[in-house]
């Protein structure tokens, strides 16, 4: 695995951070509109230890790299958040495994991989109005870009656009998970916090690209 893989993941991971930690009061003010308000919180004291504790991360290899993520992350956010973040970052490391090179079909496997844990950790899937409904048909559209060939600037834009489009169409969901599921067809008319704020993560990510 070389040495510019490991780069890549990193700014990417070190940009999540500081997205979360930055926009703490808008994903909180996101998610108390029918949620309970602390979704901001959590991920920014999640994210925070992460960025605290930068440096010491081990880095023998990027899923070596991302199970400390995990484990900074679990081991600071509460909630629901920490376990699904923590699990989503194993299960990333876990793909990242089996792979010699992060390329696109890499990146693809990796983001399948926290998918699913999210998935199995939640007890959610598509349809549920949560974060997956931003997150997997934006992979799944990575995915189309990748065998059409695009570019990897263009699969990155494509990326980006995917999952804003299907963060904002969240709005026309009920939400069944979580606490805004309690708020039942009110829930109806606004967007999933969890996924606009992966949209956001994943935009200032792509913008910021090296």
């Amino acid at each position: 695995m070389s040495a510019t893989d490991l780069a890549d993941v990193e700014f990417a991971v070190h940009s999540l951070a500081q997205t979360a930690v930055e926009k703490e009061k808008e994903f909180g003010d996101l998610d108390a509109v029918v949620g309970d308000g602390d979704l901001g919180y959590s991920l920014a004291r999640g994210f925070e230890k992460v960025l605290a504790d930068w440096d010491s991360f081990k880095r023998d290899d990027v899923a070596t790299f991302l199970q400390q993520i995990a484990l900074a992350i679990s081991s600071r956010i509460g909630g629901t958040s920490g376990p699904l973040w923590g699990t989503a970052f194993l299960r990333a490391s876990a793909a990242a495994k089996t792979v010699d090179t992060i390329d696109g079909t890499a990146v693809v496997a990796m983001l399948r991989g926290a998918t699913d844990g999210i998935k199995a950790r939640g007890n959610a899937d598509l349809g549920d109005k949560t974060l997956l409904d931003a997150l997997i048909p934006a992979t799944d559209e990575l995915e189309r870009q990748l065998a059409a060939g695009a570019s990897p600037e263009d699969c990155r834009k494509s990326f980006a656009a995917k999952t804003r489009e299907c963060a904002d169409a969240t709005s026309t969901m009920e939400a069944r998970r979580g606490r805004a599921s309690y708020s039942g067809e009110r829930s109806i008319g606004s967007p999933d916090a969890g996924a606009v704020a992966v949209a956001i993560i994943i935009e200032r990510i792509v913008a910021d690209w090296p």
